[in-house]
């Protein structure tokens, strides 16, 4: 056990990657919250937290072994995503005159970085006051995006129990960035099967509506009236892989989850101008059954890039990129 700060910290093997590379986990753990975090993918295996009685469970999907989060990766469970959280339309954009020409990975587009984002490369590890900071160089062209990238993410715990994740980067070229977490939510515990009528608010009043590839069409739609109308808490339905214009980024509350059987209630906090509200409606049972987890994902908007309306993700030399979302957790 690592001392010297207010979370209890360890260290520990998680085994190997298929081509020999060690792979660490670190555990964190202060005020009833146990979060575990992997090298590899800069994974957020599991969350614990405690329901109104006491009883502490898993609240997070997560898997429960290095091959299977190799076997899995599509569903990108818990996940650190880059360089590009969300789609890039035709796997492409322009930036200053120059088109870059990214690895297609869902048809003709990319999504979530490309086929080895963030997702599959194993992080550096370090502690940090109350936490682990994972780091990574980017080098200039890896699935097609400019400038050699220095990213960072510290995954540490607030008072409370609150899960705080704090993206930095830094480029030597000007880039487009775009990082998020991946985690699937449940708060009646990872294998209860579907989180669907878990009760959510969501502080949007606009989504960026999107086509039949799942590309934003650069419209902004008003949620009044529709099935995205989260202002008041609302059980979730199946159906939703779709971008929420935030009223307010690091204003208040952008999302808040409640399971009322156990009294859990999460509560997202962020800097970011969206959230992407996925209900897992394809999981095919293996090893999740449909809907089992809720992933709310903070972010930029899907394809910027490509949408000079939508808020910039450029980031040039000079500039450093700093991103926080906190996940709280109390009862009810």
């Amino acid at each position: 056990m690592v001392t010297g700060s207010r979370t209890a910290m360890r260290t520990e093997d998680f085994g190997t990657l298929a081509d020999g590379t060690p792979v660490h986990r670190w555990t964190l753990e202060r005020d009833g919250t146990r979060v575990r975090v992997l090298t590899y993918g800069g994974i957020v295996q599991s969350v614990e937290v405690p329901d109104r009685d006491g009883a502490r469970v898993g609240v997070a999907l997560g898997l429960p072994d290095l091959a299977g989060y190799e076997t899995f990766s599509g569903p990108y469970f818990g996940a650190l995503v880059g360089r590009y959280a969300n789609r890039i339309g035709g796997a492409r954009f322009e930036l200053d005159g120059h088109t870059h020409r990214l690895t297609p990975n869902e048809g003709r587009n990319q999504v979530h970085g490309g086929a080895r984002g963030f997702d599959k490369r194993v992080w550096r590890a370090r502690e940090v006051v109350d936490g682990v900071e994972l780091s990574l160089v980017s080098e200039d062209g890896e699935e097609g995006f400019p400038g050699r990238l220095a990213v960072s993410a510290a995954y540490t715990l607030d008072e409370g129990g609150a899960l705080r994740i704090t993206y930095r980067a830094t480029t030597d070229a000007p880039t487009v960035l775009n990082l998020t977490n991946h985690t699937y939510w449940n708060l009646a515990g990872d294998d209860s099967g579907s989180a669907l009528g878990q009760r959510l608010r969501i502080a949007a009043g606009r989504i960026t509506p999107t086509d039949a590839e799942s590309l934003p069409t650069g419209e902004f739609l008003p949620v009044d009236g529709s099935r995205f109308d989260f202002r008041e808490p609302a059980p979730v339905g199946a159906g939703y892989d779709h971008n929420f214009v935030l009223d307010a980024a690091g204003a208040g509350p952008a999302a808040e989850l409640y399971d009322a059987a156990s009294g859990r209630v999460l509560t997202v906090t962020t800097t970011e101008p969206g959230l992407q509200l996925y209900t897992a409606d394809h999981f095919d049972g293996r090893p999740f059954g449909p809907c089992a987890g809720i992933a709310l994902e903070t972010q930029h908007f899907p394809d910027s890039p490509n949408r000079p309306a939508f808020p910039s993700t450029v980031l040039r030399p000079g500039e450093e990129f700093v991103s926080t979302t906190v996940y709280g957790f109390t009862v009810r």
